[in-house]
């Protein structure tokens, strides 16, 4: 019996704020993330910026309609303990609609120094984490005048994260699994 070929897998992207800059390069990045994926569906909303908490209800609203449309065997969304008001309705929602589902938090480092101690590790090899930190400074233009968005910053929290899993290339990404489904 000849092996079949394996089925890329199918991903759905959501930035909930953006501008038309931001939007454009939002589309932008998860089209280039995304390349060779099958029937990627992309969509990037419209909310302000900063104001993700005042317009609660339409962005739950927004997260219900998804839920319909989907049932993902894995989400990553922010950090539930981010200081960006925004990032952090993003998670409580994530959890709130999508109760029986694989969840990865992941972190952003900036200014507010909101860094935790993930207990999901992924060790990364040389290569990835070049394509990783290039990927990033290259899909977000608008980010670029932030004193925390520099290639040391991303490398050395790969590297960071890489030493607390005791990773063999020295370096890896890493998440919080609040509760993990497996089977």
């Amino acid at each position: 019996m000849a092996a079949q070929a394996p089925v890329p897998p199918a991903f759905t992207w959501v930035v909930f704020s953006s501008d038309p800059v931001r939007g454009e390069e939002a589309l932008r990045s998860a089209q280039t993330l995304l390349a060779g994926t099958l029937n990627p569906r992309i969509y990037i909303e419209q909310f302000r910026d900063g104001f993700l908490p005042y317009e609660g209800g339409r962005v739950k609203e927004r997260f219900e309609r998804l839920k319909g449309t989907s049932s993902p065997d894995l989400i990553l969304t922010h950090y539930r303990n981010d200081l960006h008001q925004d990032h952090r309705l993003i998670s409580e929602l994530t959890w709130n609609t999508f109760r029986n589902h694989w969840i990865l938090e992941y972190e952003v480092p900036k200014y507010d120094g909101d860094l935790g101690a993930p207990n999901v590790f992924i060790p990364l090899d040389e290569t990835l984490c070049r394509r990783k930190i290039e990927a990033i400074l290259e899909s977000f233009p608008s980010q670029r005048d932030k004193h925390w968005f520099s290639e040391d910053v991303f490398r050395g929290l790969l590297r960071l994260r890489g030493v607390e899993c005791n990773s063999p290339s020295g370096h890896a990404e890493a998440f919080y699994g609040r509760k993990i489904l497996c089977g």
